[in-house]
């Protein structure tokens, strides 16, 4: 992949407002016309961060109401799958973080596989996902899922037109058997801009904490954006259905994504316990389903 990334290079140049801007990576100056539009871009639709007091204040109090649906699922022995995906920088892992955060972490687990063994790739493609599958009583968060084939995988070449196509057609019946064995499954998108997702990785590459979470993929990436659009669009509208439709989730503000995720499961599943005023409206700016709520 390092090869791959070099072939790309770390400096992008892309239209912008009629202008072609540059991106470079490894400058430590943000440009401009990033910085401006990190929160709007993609269509957002606030200017400002939700206030960080009322996030942490609604965060506290969702937290709460999960850990009341932990315990009921303890008695009852439900079982609960949430699949996060969403472009690289998108905020899949912050966001099992806190929806794990307070939970027992025996029973409220998150699978973050690596790429597939040598193994793995002669197996059936899904089986690797259901050796994680939660038994009585436990949740599971899955950080990327089968749907690497419906994105990643096509956009760099690491399956064939007729695997991806394959995939989009049997992914739906596999989760027909999810759904019909009783599991709560949900599946989350977590969208963001384009300046958005440079923003991030820019922060990435220049932190002491986190550089090595910038991968030669993420370098790829930025070059592939359109592409991933396209990939996204065909995975959505093959596999959002009745049963297992796709929560979109826009996620230009983590602050108010999180809280749309925390508080969109804890409104799908009934729990003693369950304070609906605590919970709160969604807010359909930022929540909706399938492919009306993309709009880069």
């Amino acid at each position: 992949m390092a090869s791959f990334a070099a072939e790309y290079g770390r400096v992008l140049e892309l239209p912008v407002d009629g202008e072609m801007r540059r991106f470079d990576i490894d400058d430590p100056d943000l440009p401009d016309w990033v910085d401006d539009n990190v929160l709007t871009s993609g269509g957002y639709p606030y200017d400002e961060r939700m206030d960080r007091d009322a996030y942490n204040d609604q965060l506290r109090a969702l937290q709460e109401q999960l850990v009341l649906l932990q315990s009921h699922i303890g008695q009852s022995g439900e079982r609960i799958i949430a699949v996060f995906e969403g472009r690289d920088a998108a905020g899949k892992g912050g966001t099992i973080s806190r929806f794990r955060q307070y939970l027992n972490p025996r029973n409220a687990r998150a699978v973050a596989l690596p790429k597939p063994s040598d193994r793995e790739r002669g197996q059936w493609y899904f089986q690797r996902y259901v050796d994680h599958f939660p038994t009585e009583s436990e949740i599971i968060a899955f950080d990327r899922s089968w749907y690497n084939r419906g994105g990643v995988e096509p956009v760099m070449g690491f399956c064939t037109p007729e695997q991806h196509t394959a995939f989009l057609g049997d992914a739906p019946n596999f989760e027909r058997i999810i759904v019909d064995e009783g599991i709560h499954f949900f599946k989350f998108w977590l969208n963001i801009g384009r300046e958005t997702q440079l923003k991030r990785f820019h922060d990435r590459r220049h932190s002491t904490l986190k550089h090595w979470k910038l991968s030669d993929i993420d370098i790829v990436g930025m070059h592939k954006w359109d592409d991933y659009t396209r990939a996204r669009n065909r995975m959505i509208a093959a596999t959002h259905t009745r049963h297992a439709p796709w929560t979109v989730v826009r996620f230009n503000d983590k602050r108010r994504g999180r809280i749309e995720v925390l508080r969109h499961i804890l409104t799908a599943i009934p729990f003693e316990g369950r304070d609906m005023a605590l919970i709160g409206e969604p807010d359909p700016r930022i929540v909706g389903e399938g492919l009306e709520m993309l709009d880069d």
